[in-house]
């Protein structure tokens, strides 16, 4: 019987995409975070660039919108002496009916080494990938609701920056678990480097059953899911990508789910608070805990940085 490899890896398990946290193993994804330490010294320099993606071209296709997936996509690839092309795909022929793949074509004819790709359809990156050279890369800057690597990477960073090791840690991801490809790629990352605990937190309706095949504990009730955790990772109400009425109004789910000062004093009073951005202030967390001494979401954005830098450099450094 054929194994199906990983279509992130060469025949020599080398990282040659980043197109998901599921099925990278812990010594890669550590591999990865040790890769980013290397790089947030760069920041501090009087010249924030190193030379190891010079000649190489970047192209950064969002098919949706973004600030800081794209910004941070783009200082990352400059740092690394990249040359960095932003496609305007409202003005590209995409926007005249042409095809993904024939796009790629084009862009894979002007000499581009790797492409980041944020895209609405689950696996586009995957599609993408199958059908580059084996020279050209493809980081996956999120598809759909399936994943969002890059963000998990950052967050794991983050983690280990303030709490070190992963395998006594509890992490509560609260809110809309259901449409957020970050949340599965955050619970493929911390189950996969050791977290015993993982909670995801909120409604029925964005909080399915069912995620607790993925090694996680589902809780509807923000007392359980809380209580003596390290970590708090609160992500947004996706209105986009939600049909029909899941929940009775933004103000209702605030008043059940919203992280407040309150609230956060059933986690530990060391813990952390995370978002992946943008965040919407009382929907899914409060002014007072967005702007107080537990949120590290700015450091979330700086780290974010570095680890692109690693990802993109570690990529680019493999052929298929």
């Amino acid at each position: 019987m054929r194994i199906q490899r990983n279509p992130q890896l060469n025949s020599n398990g080398e990282l040659i995409h980043l197109l998901s946290t599921e099925g990278l193993s812990k010594n890669m994804l550590t591999h990865m975070l040790d890769t980013a330490a290397n790089f947030v010294s760069v920041s501090s320099r009087d010249v924030k660039k190193v030379p190891l993606l010079r000649g190489k071209s970047v192209f950064n296709l969002f098919f949706e919108n973004s600030t800081r997936t794209r910004t941070t996509f783009d200082i990352a690839a400059t740092r690394l002496s990249a040359d960095v092309i932003n496609l305007d795909i409202a003005k590209s022929s995409a926007s005249k009916g042409e095809s993904l793949l024939d796009t790629i074509d084009n862009l894979a004819a002007m000499a581009a080494d790797i492409f980041v790709v944020r895209h609405g359809d689950s696996g586009a990156p995957y599609l993408i990938a199958q059908h580059v050279a084996p020279h050209v890369h493809v980081v996956n800057a999120g598809d759909g609701r399936h994943a969002h690597p890059t963000q998990a990477l950052l967050d794991m960073y983050t983690i280990r920056h303030f709490k070190g090791d992963f395998t006594n840690l509890s992490v509560a991801i609260v809110g809309d678990v259901l449409h957020s490809r970050v949340a599965r790629s955050n619970i493929h990352a911390l189950t996969t480097l050791g977290c015993p605990d993982v909670r995801v937190v909120g409604p029925k309706t964005l909080v399915p059953q069912d995620f607790s095949h993925l090694g996680v504990r589902v809780c509807h009730d923000m007392a359980e899911g809380l209580r003596d955790v390290d970590v708090v990772i609160t992500l947004r109400l996706q209105n986009e990508r939600m049909s029909g009425a899941l929940l009775p109004s933004a103000q209702e789910f605030f008043k059940s789910y919203g992280l407040t000062t309150q609230r956060m004093q059933l986690a530990k009073p060391d813990a952390i608070v995370m978002h992946p951005g943008p965040i919407n202030r009382g929907v899914e967390i409060s002014s007072e805990v967005v702007d107080g001494p537990q949120a590290v979401i700015l450091s979330q954005v700086t780290f974010g940085i570095a680890v692109r830098m690693a990802v993109m450099s570690i990529v680019a450094s493999h052929e298929a």
